[in-house]
């Protein structure tokens, strides 16, 4: 029973202190705010050279002329830092995943290209490769680009109309390209 407690008690020293030297840092993607997409990111330091990022994002808005973009997506990141982590150049696998109900909206790179008179709302999953770059700003301010590429499998039940129109049908559709694109501002919490 002592030498459990002892072992116990190695453990959670040695957690204390590798949380203590582990660096957080919250942040917002700039391109998402002006899409009015909700969004908050915290990136974690794992080891001086790797950090694990959880983005979540959501966007509950209908615009005008029955425009609709509502959705929600989490997408983990796990990102290797060429130099040290929270500065300079960075690779990244993600993942991610989501719902979605859209209409009367014109998407790029034909995503969803019917869009205009019709209505898809579904679900979504998939994953990619990103790379970035981070720079500092101050102590506890830094600025981020990144793009992702990478593959999506989108399952959808297609609608009529924009607004309320009848269900047409069931479908799925591939997508191969960019799954991610950034420019956040960060704030270190150190």
């Amino acid at each position: 029973m002592k030498s459990m407690k002892k072992s116990l008690c190695i453990i959670f020293l040695f957690i204390g202190i590798s949380l203590s030297a582990q660096n957080v840092a919250i942040k917002t993607n700039l391109l998402y705010d002006a899409t009015t997409t909700f969004n908050l990111s915290a990136e974690i330091g794992l080891t001086p050279q790797w950090t694990l990022d959880l983005s979540a994002n959501y966007n509950p808005f209908s615009f005008s002329d029955d425009k609709k973009w509502k959705h929600w997506m989490a997408q983990p990141e796990a990102r290797y830092w060429l130099c040290e982590r929270f500065n300079g150049h960075f690779l990244g696998f993600h993942l991610l995943g989501g719902q979605y109900n859209v209409g009367n909206m014109k998407f790029p790179l034909g995503i969803l290209p019917s869009t205009k008179d019709y209505r898809y709302e579904g679900y979504y999953y998939g994953a990619g490769l990103a790379y970035g770059y981070q720079w500092l700003l101050s102590n506890r301010w830094s600025l981020e680009a990144s793009l992702g590429l990478g593959y999506v499998r989108a399952h959808y039940d297609k609608y009529d109309c924009p607004k309320c129109g009848e269900w047409k049908e069931k479908g799925n559709k591939n997508y191969l390209g960019a799954t991610k694109a950034a420019i956040s501002l960060i704030y270190v919490i150190k």
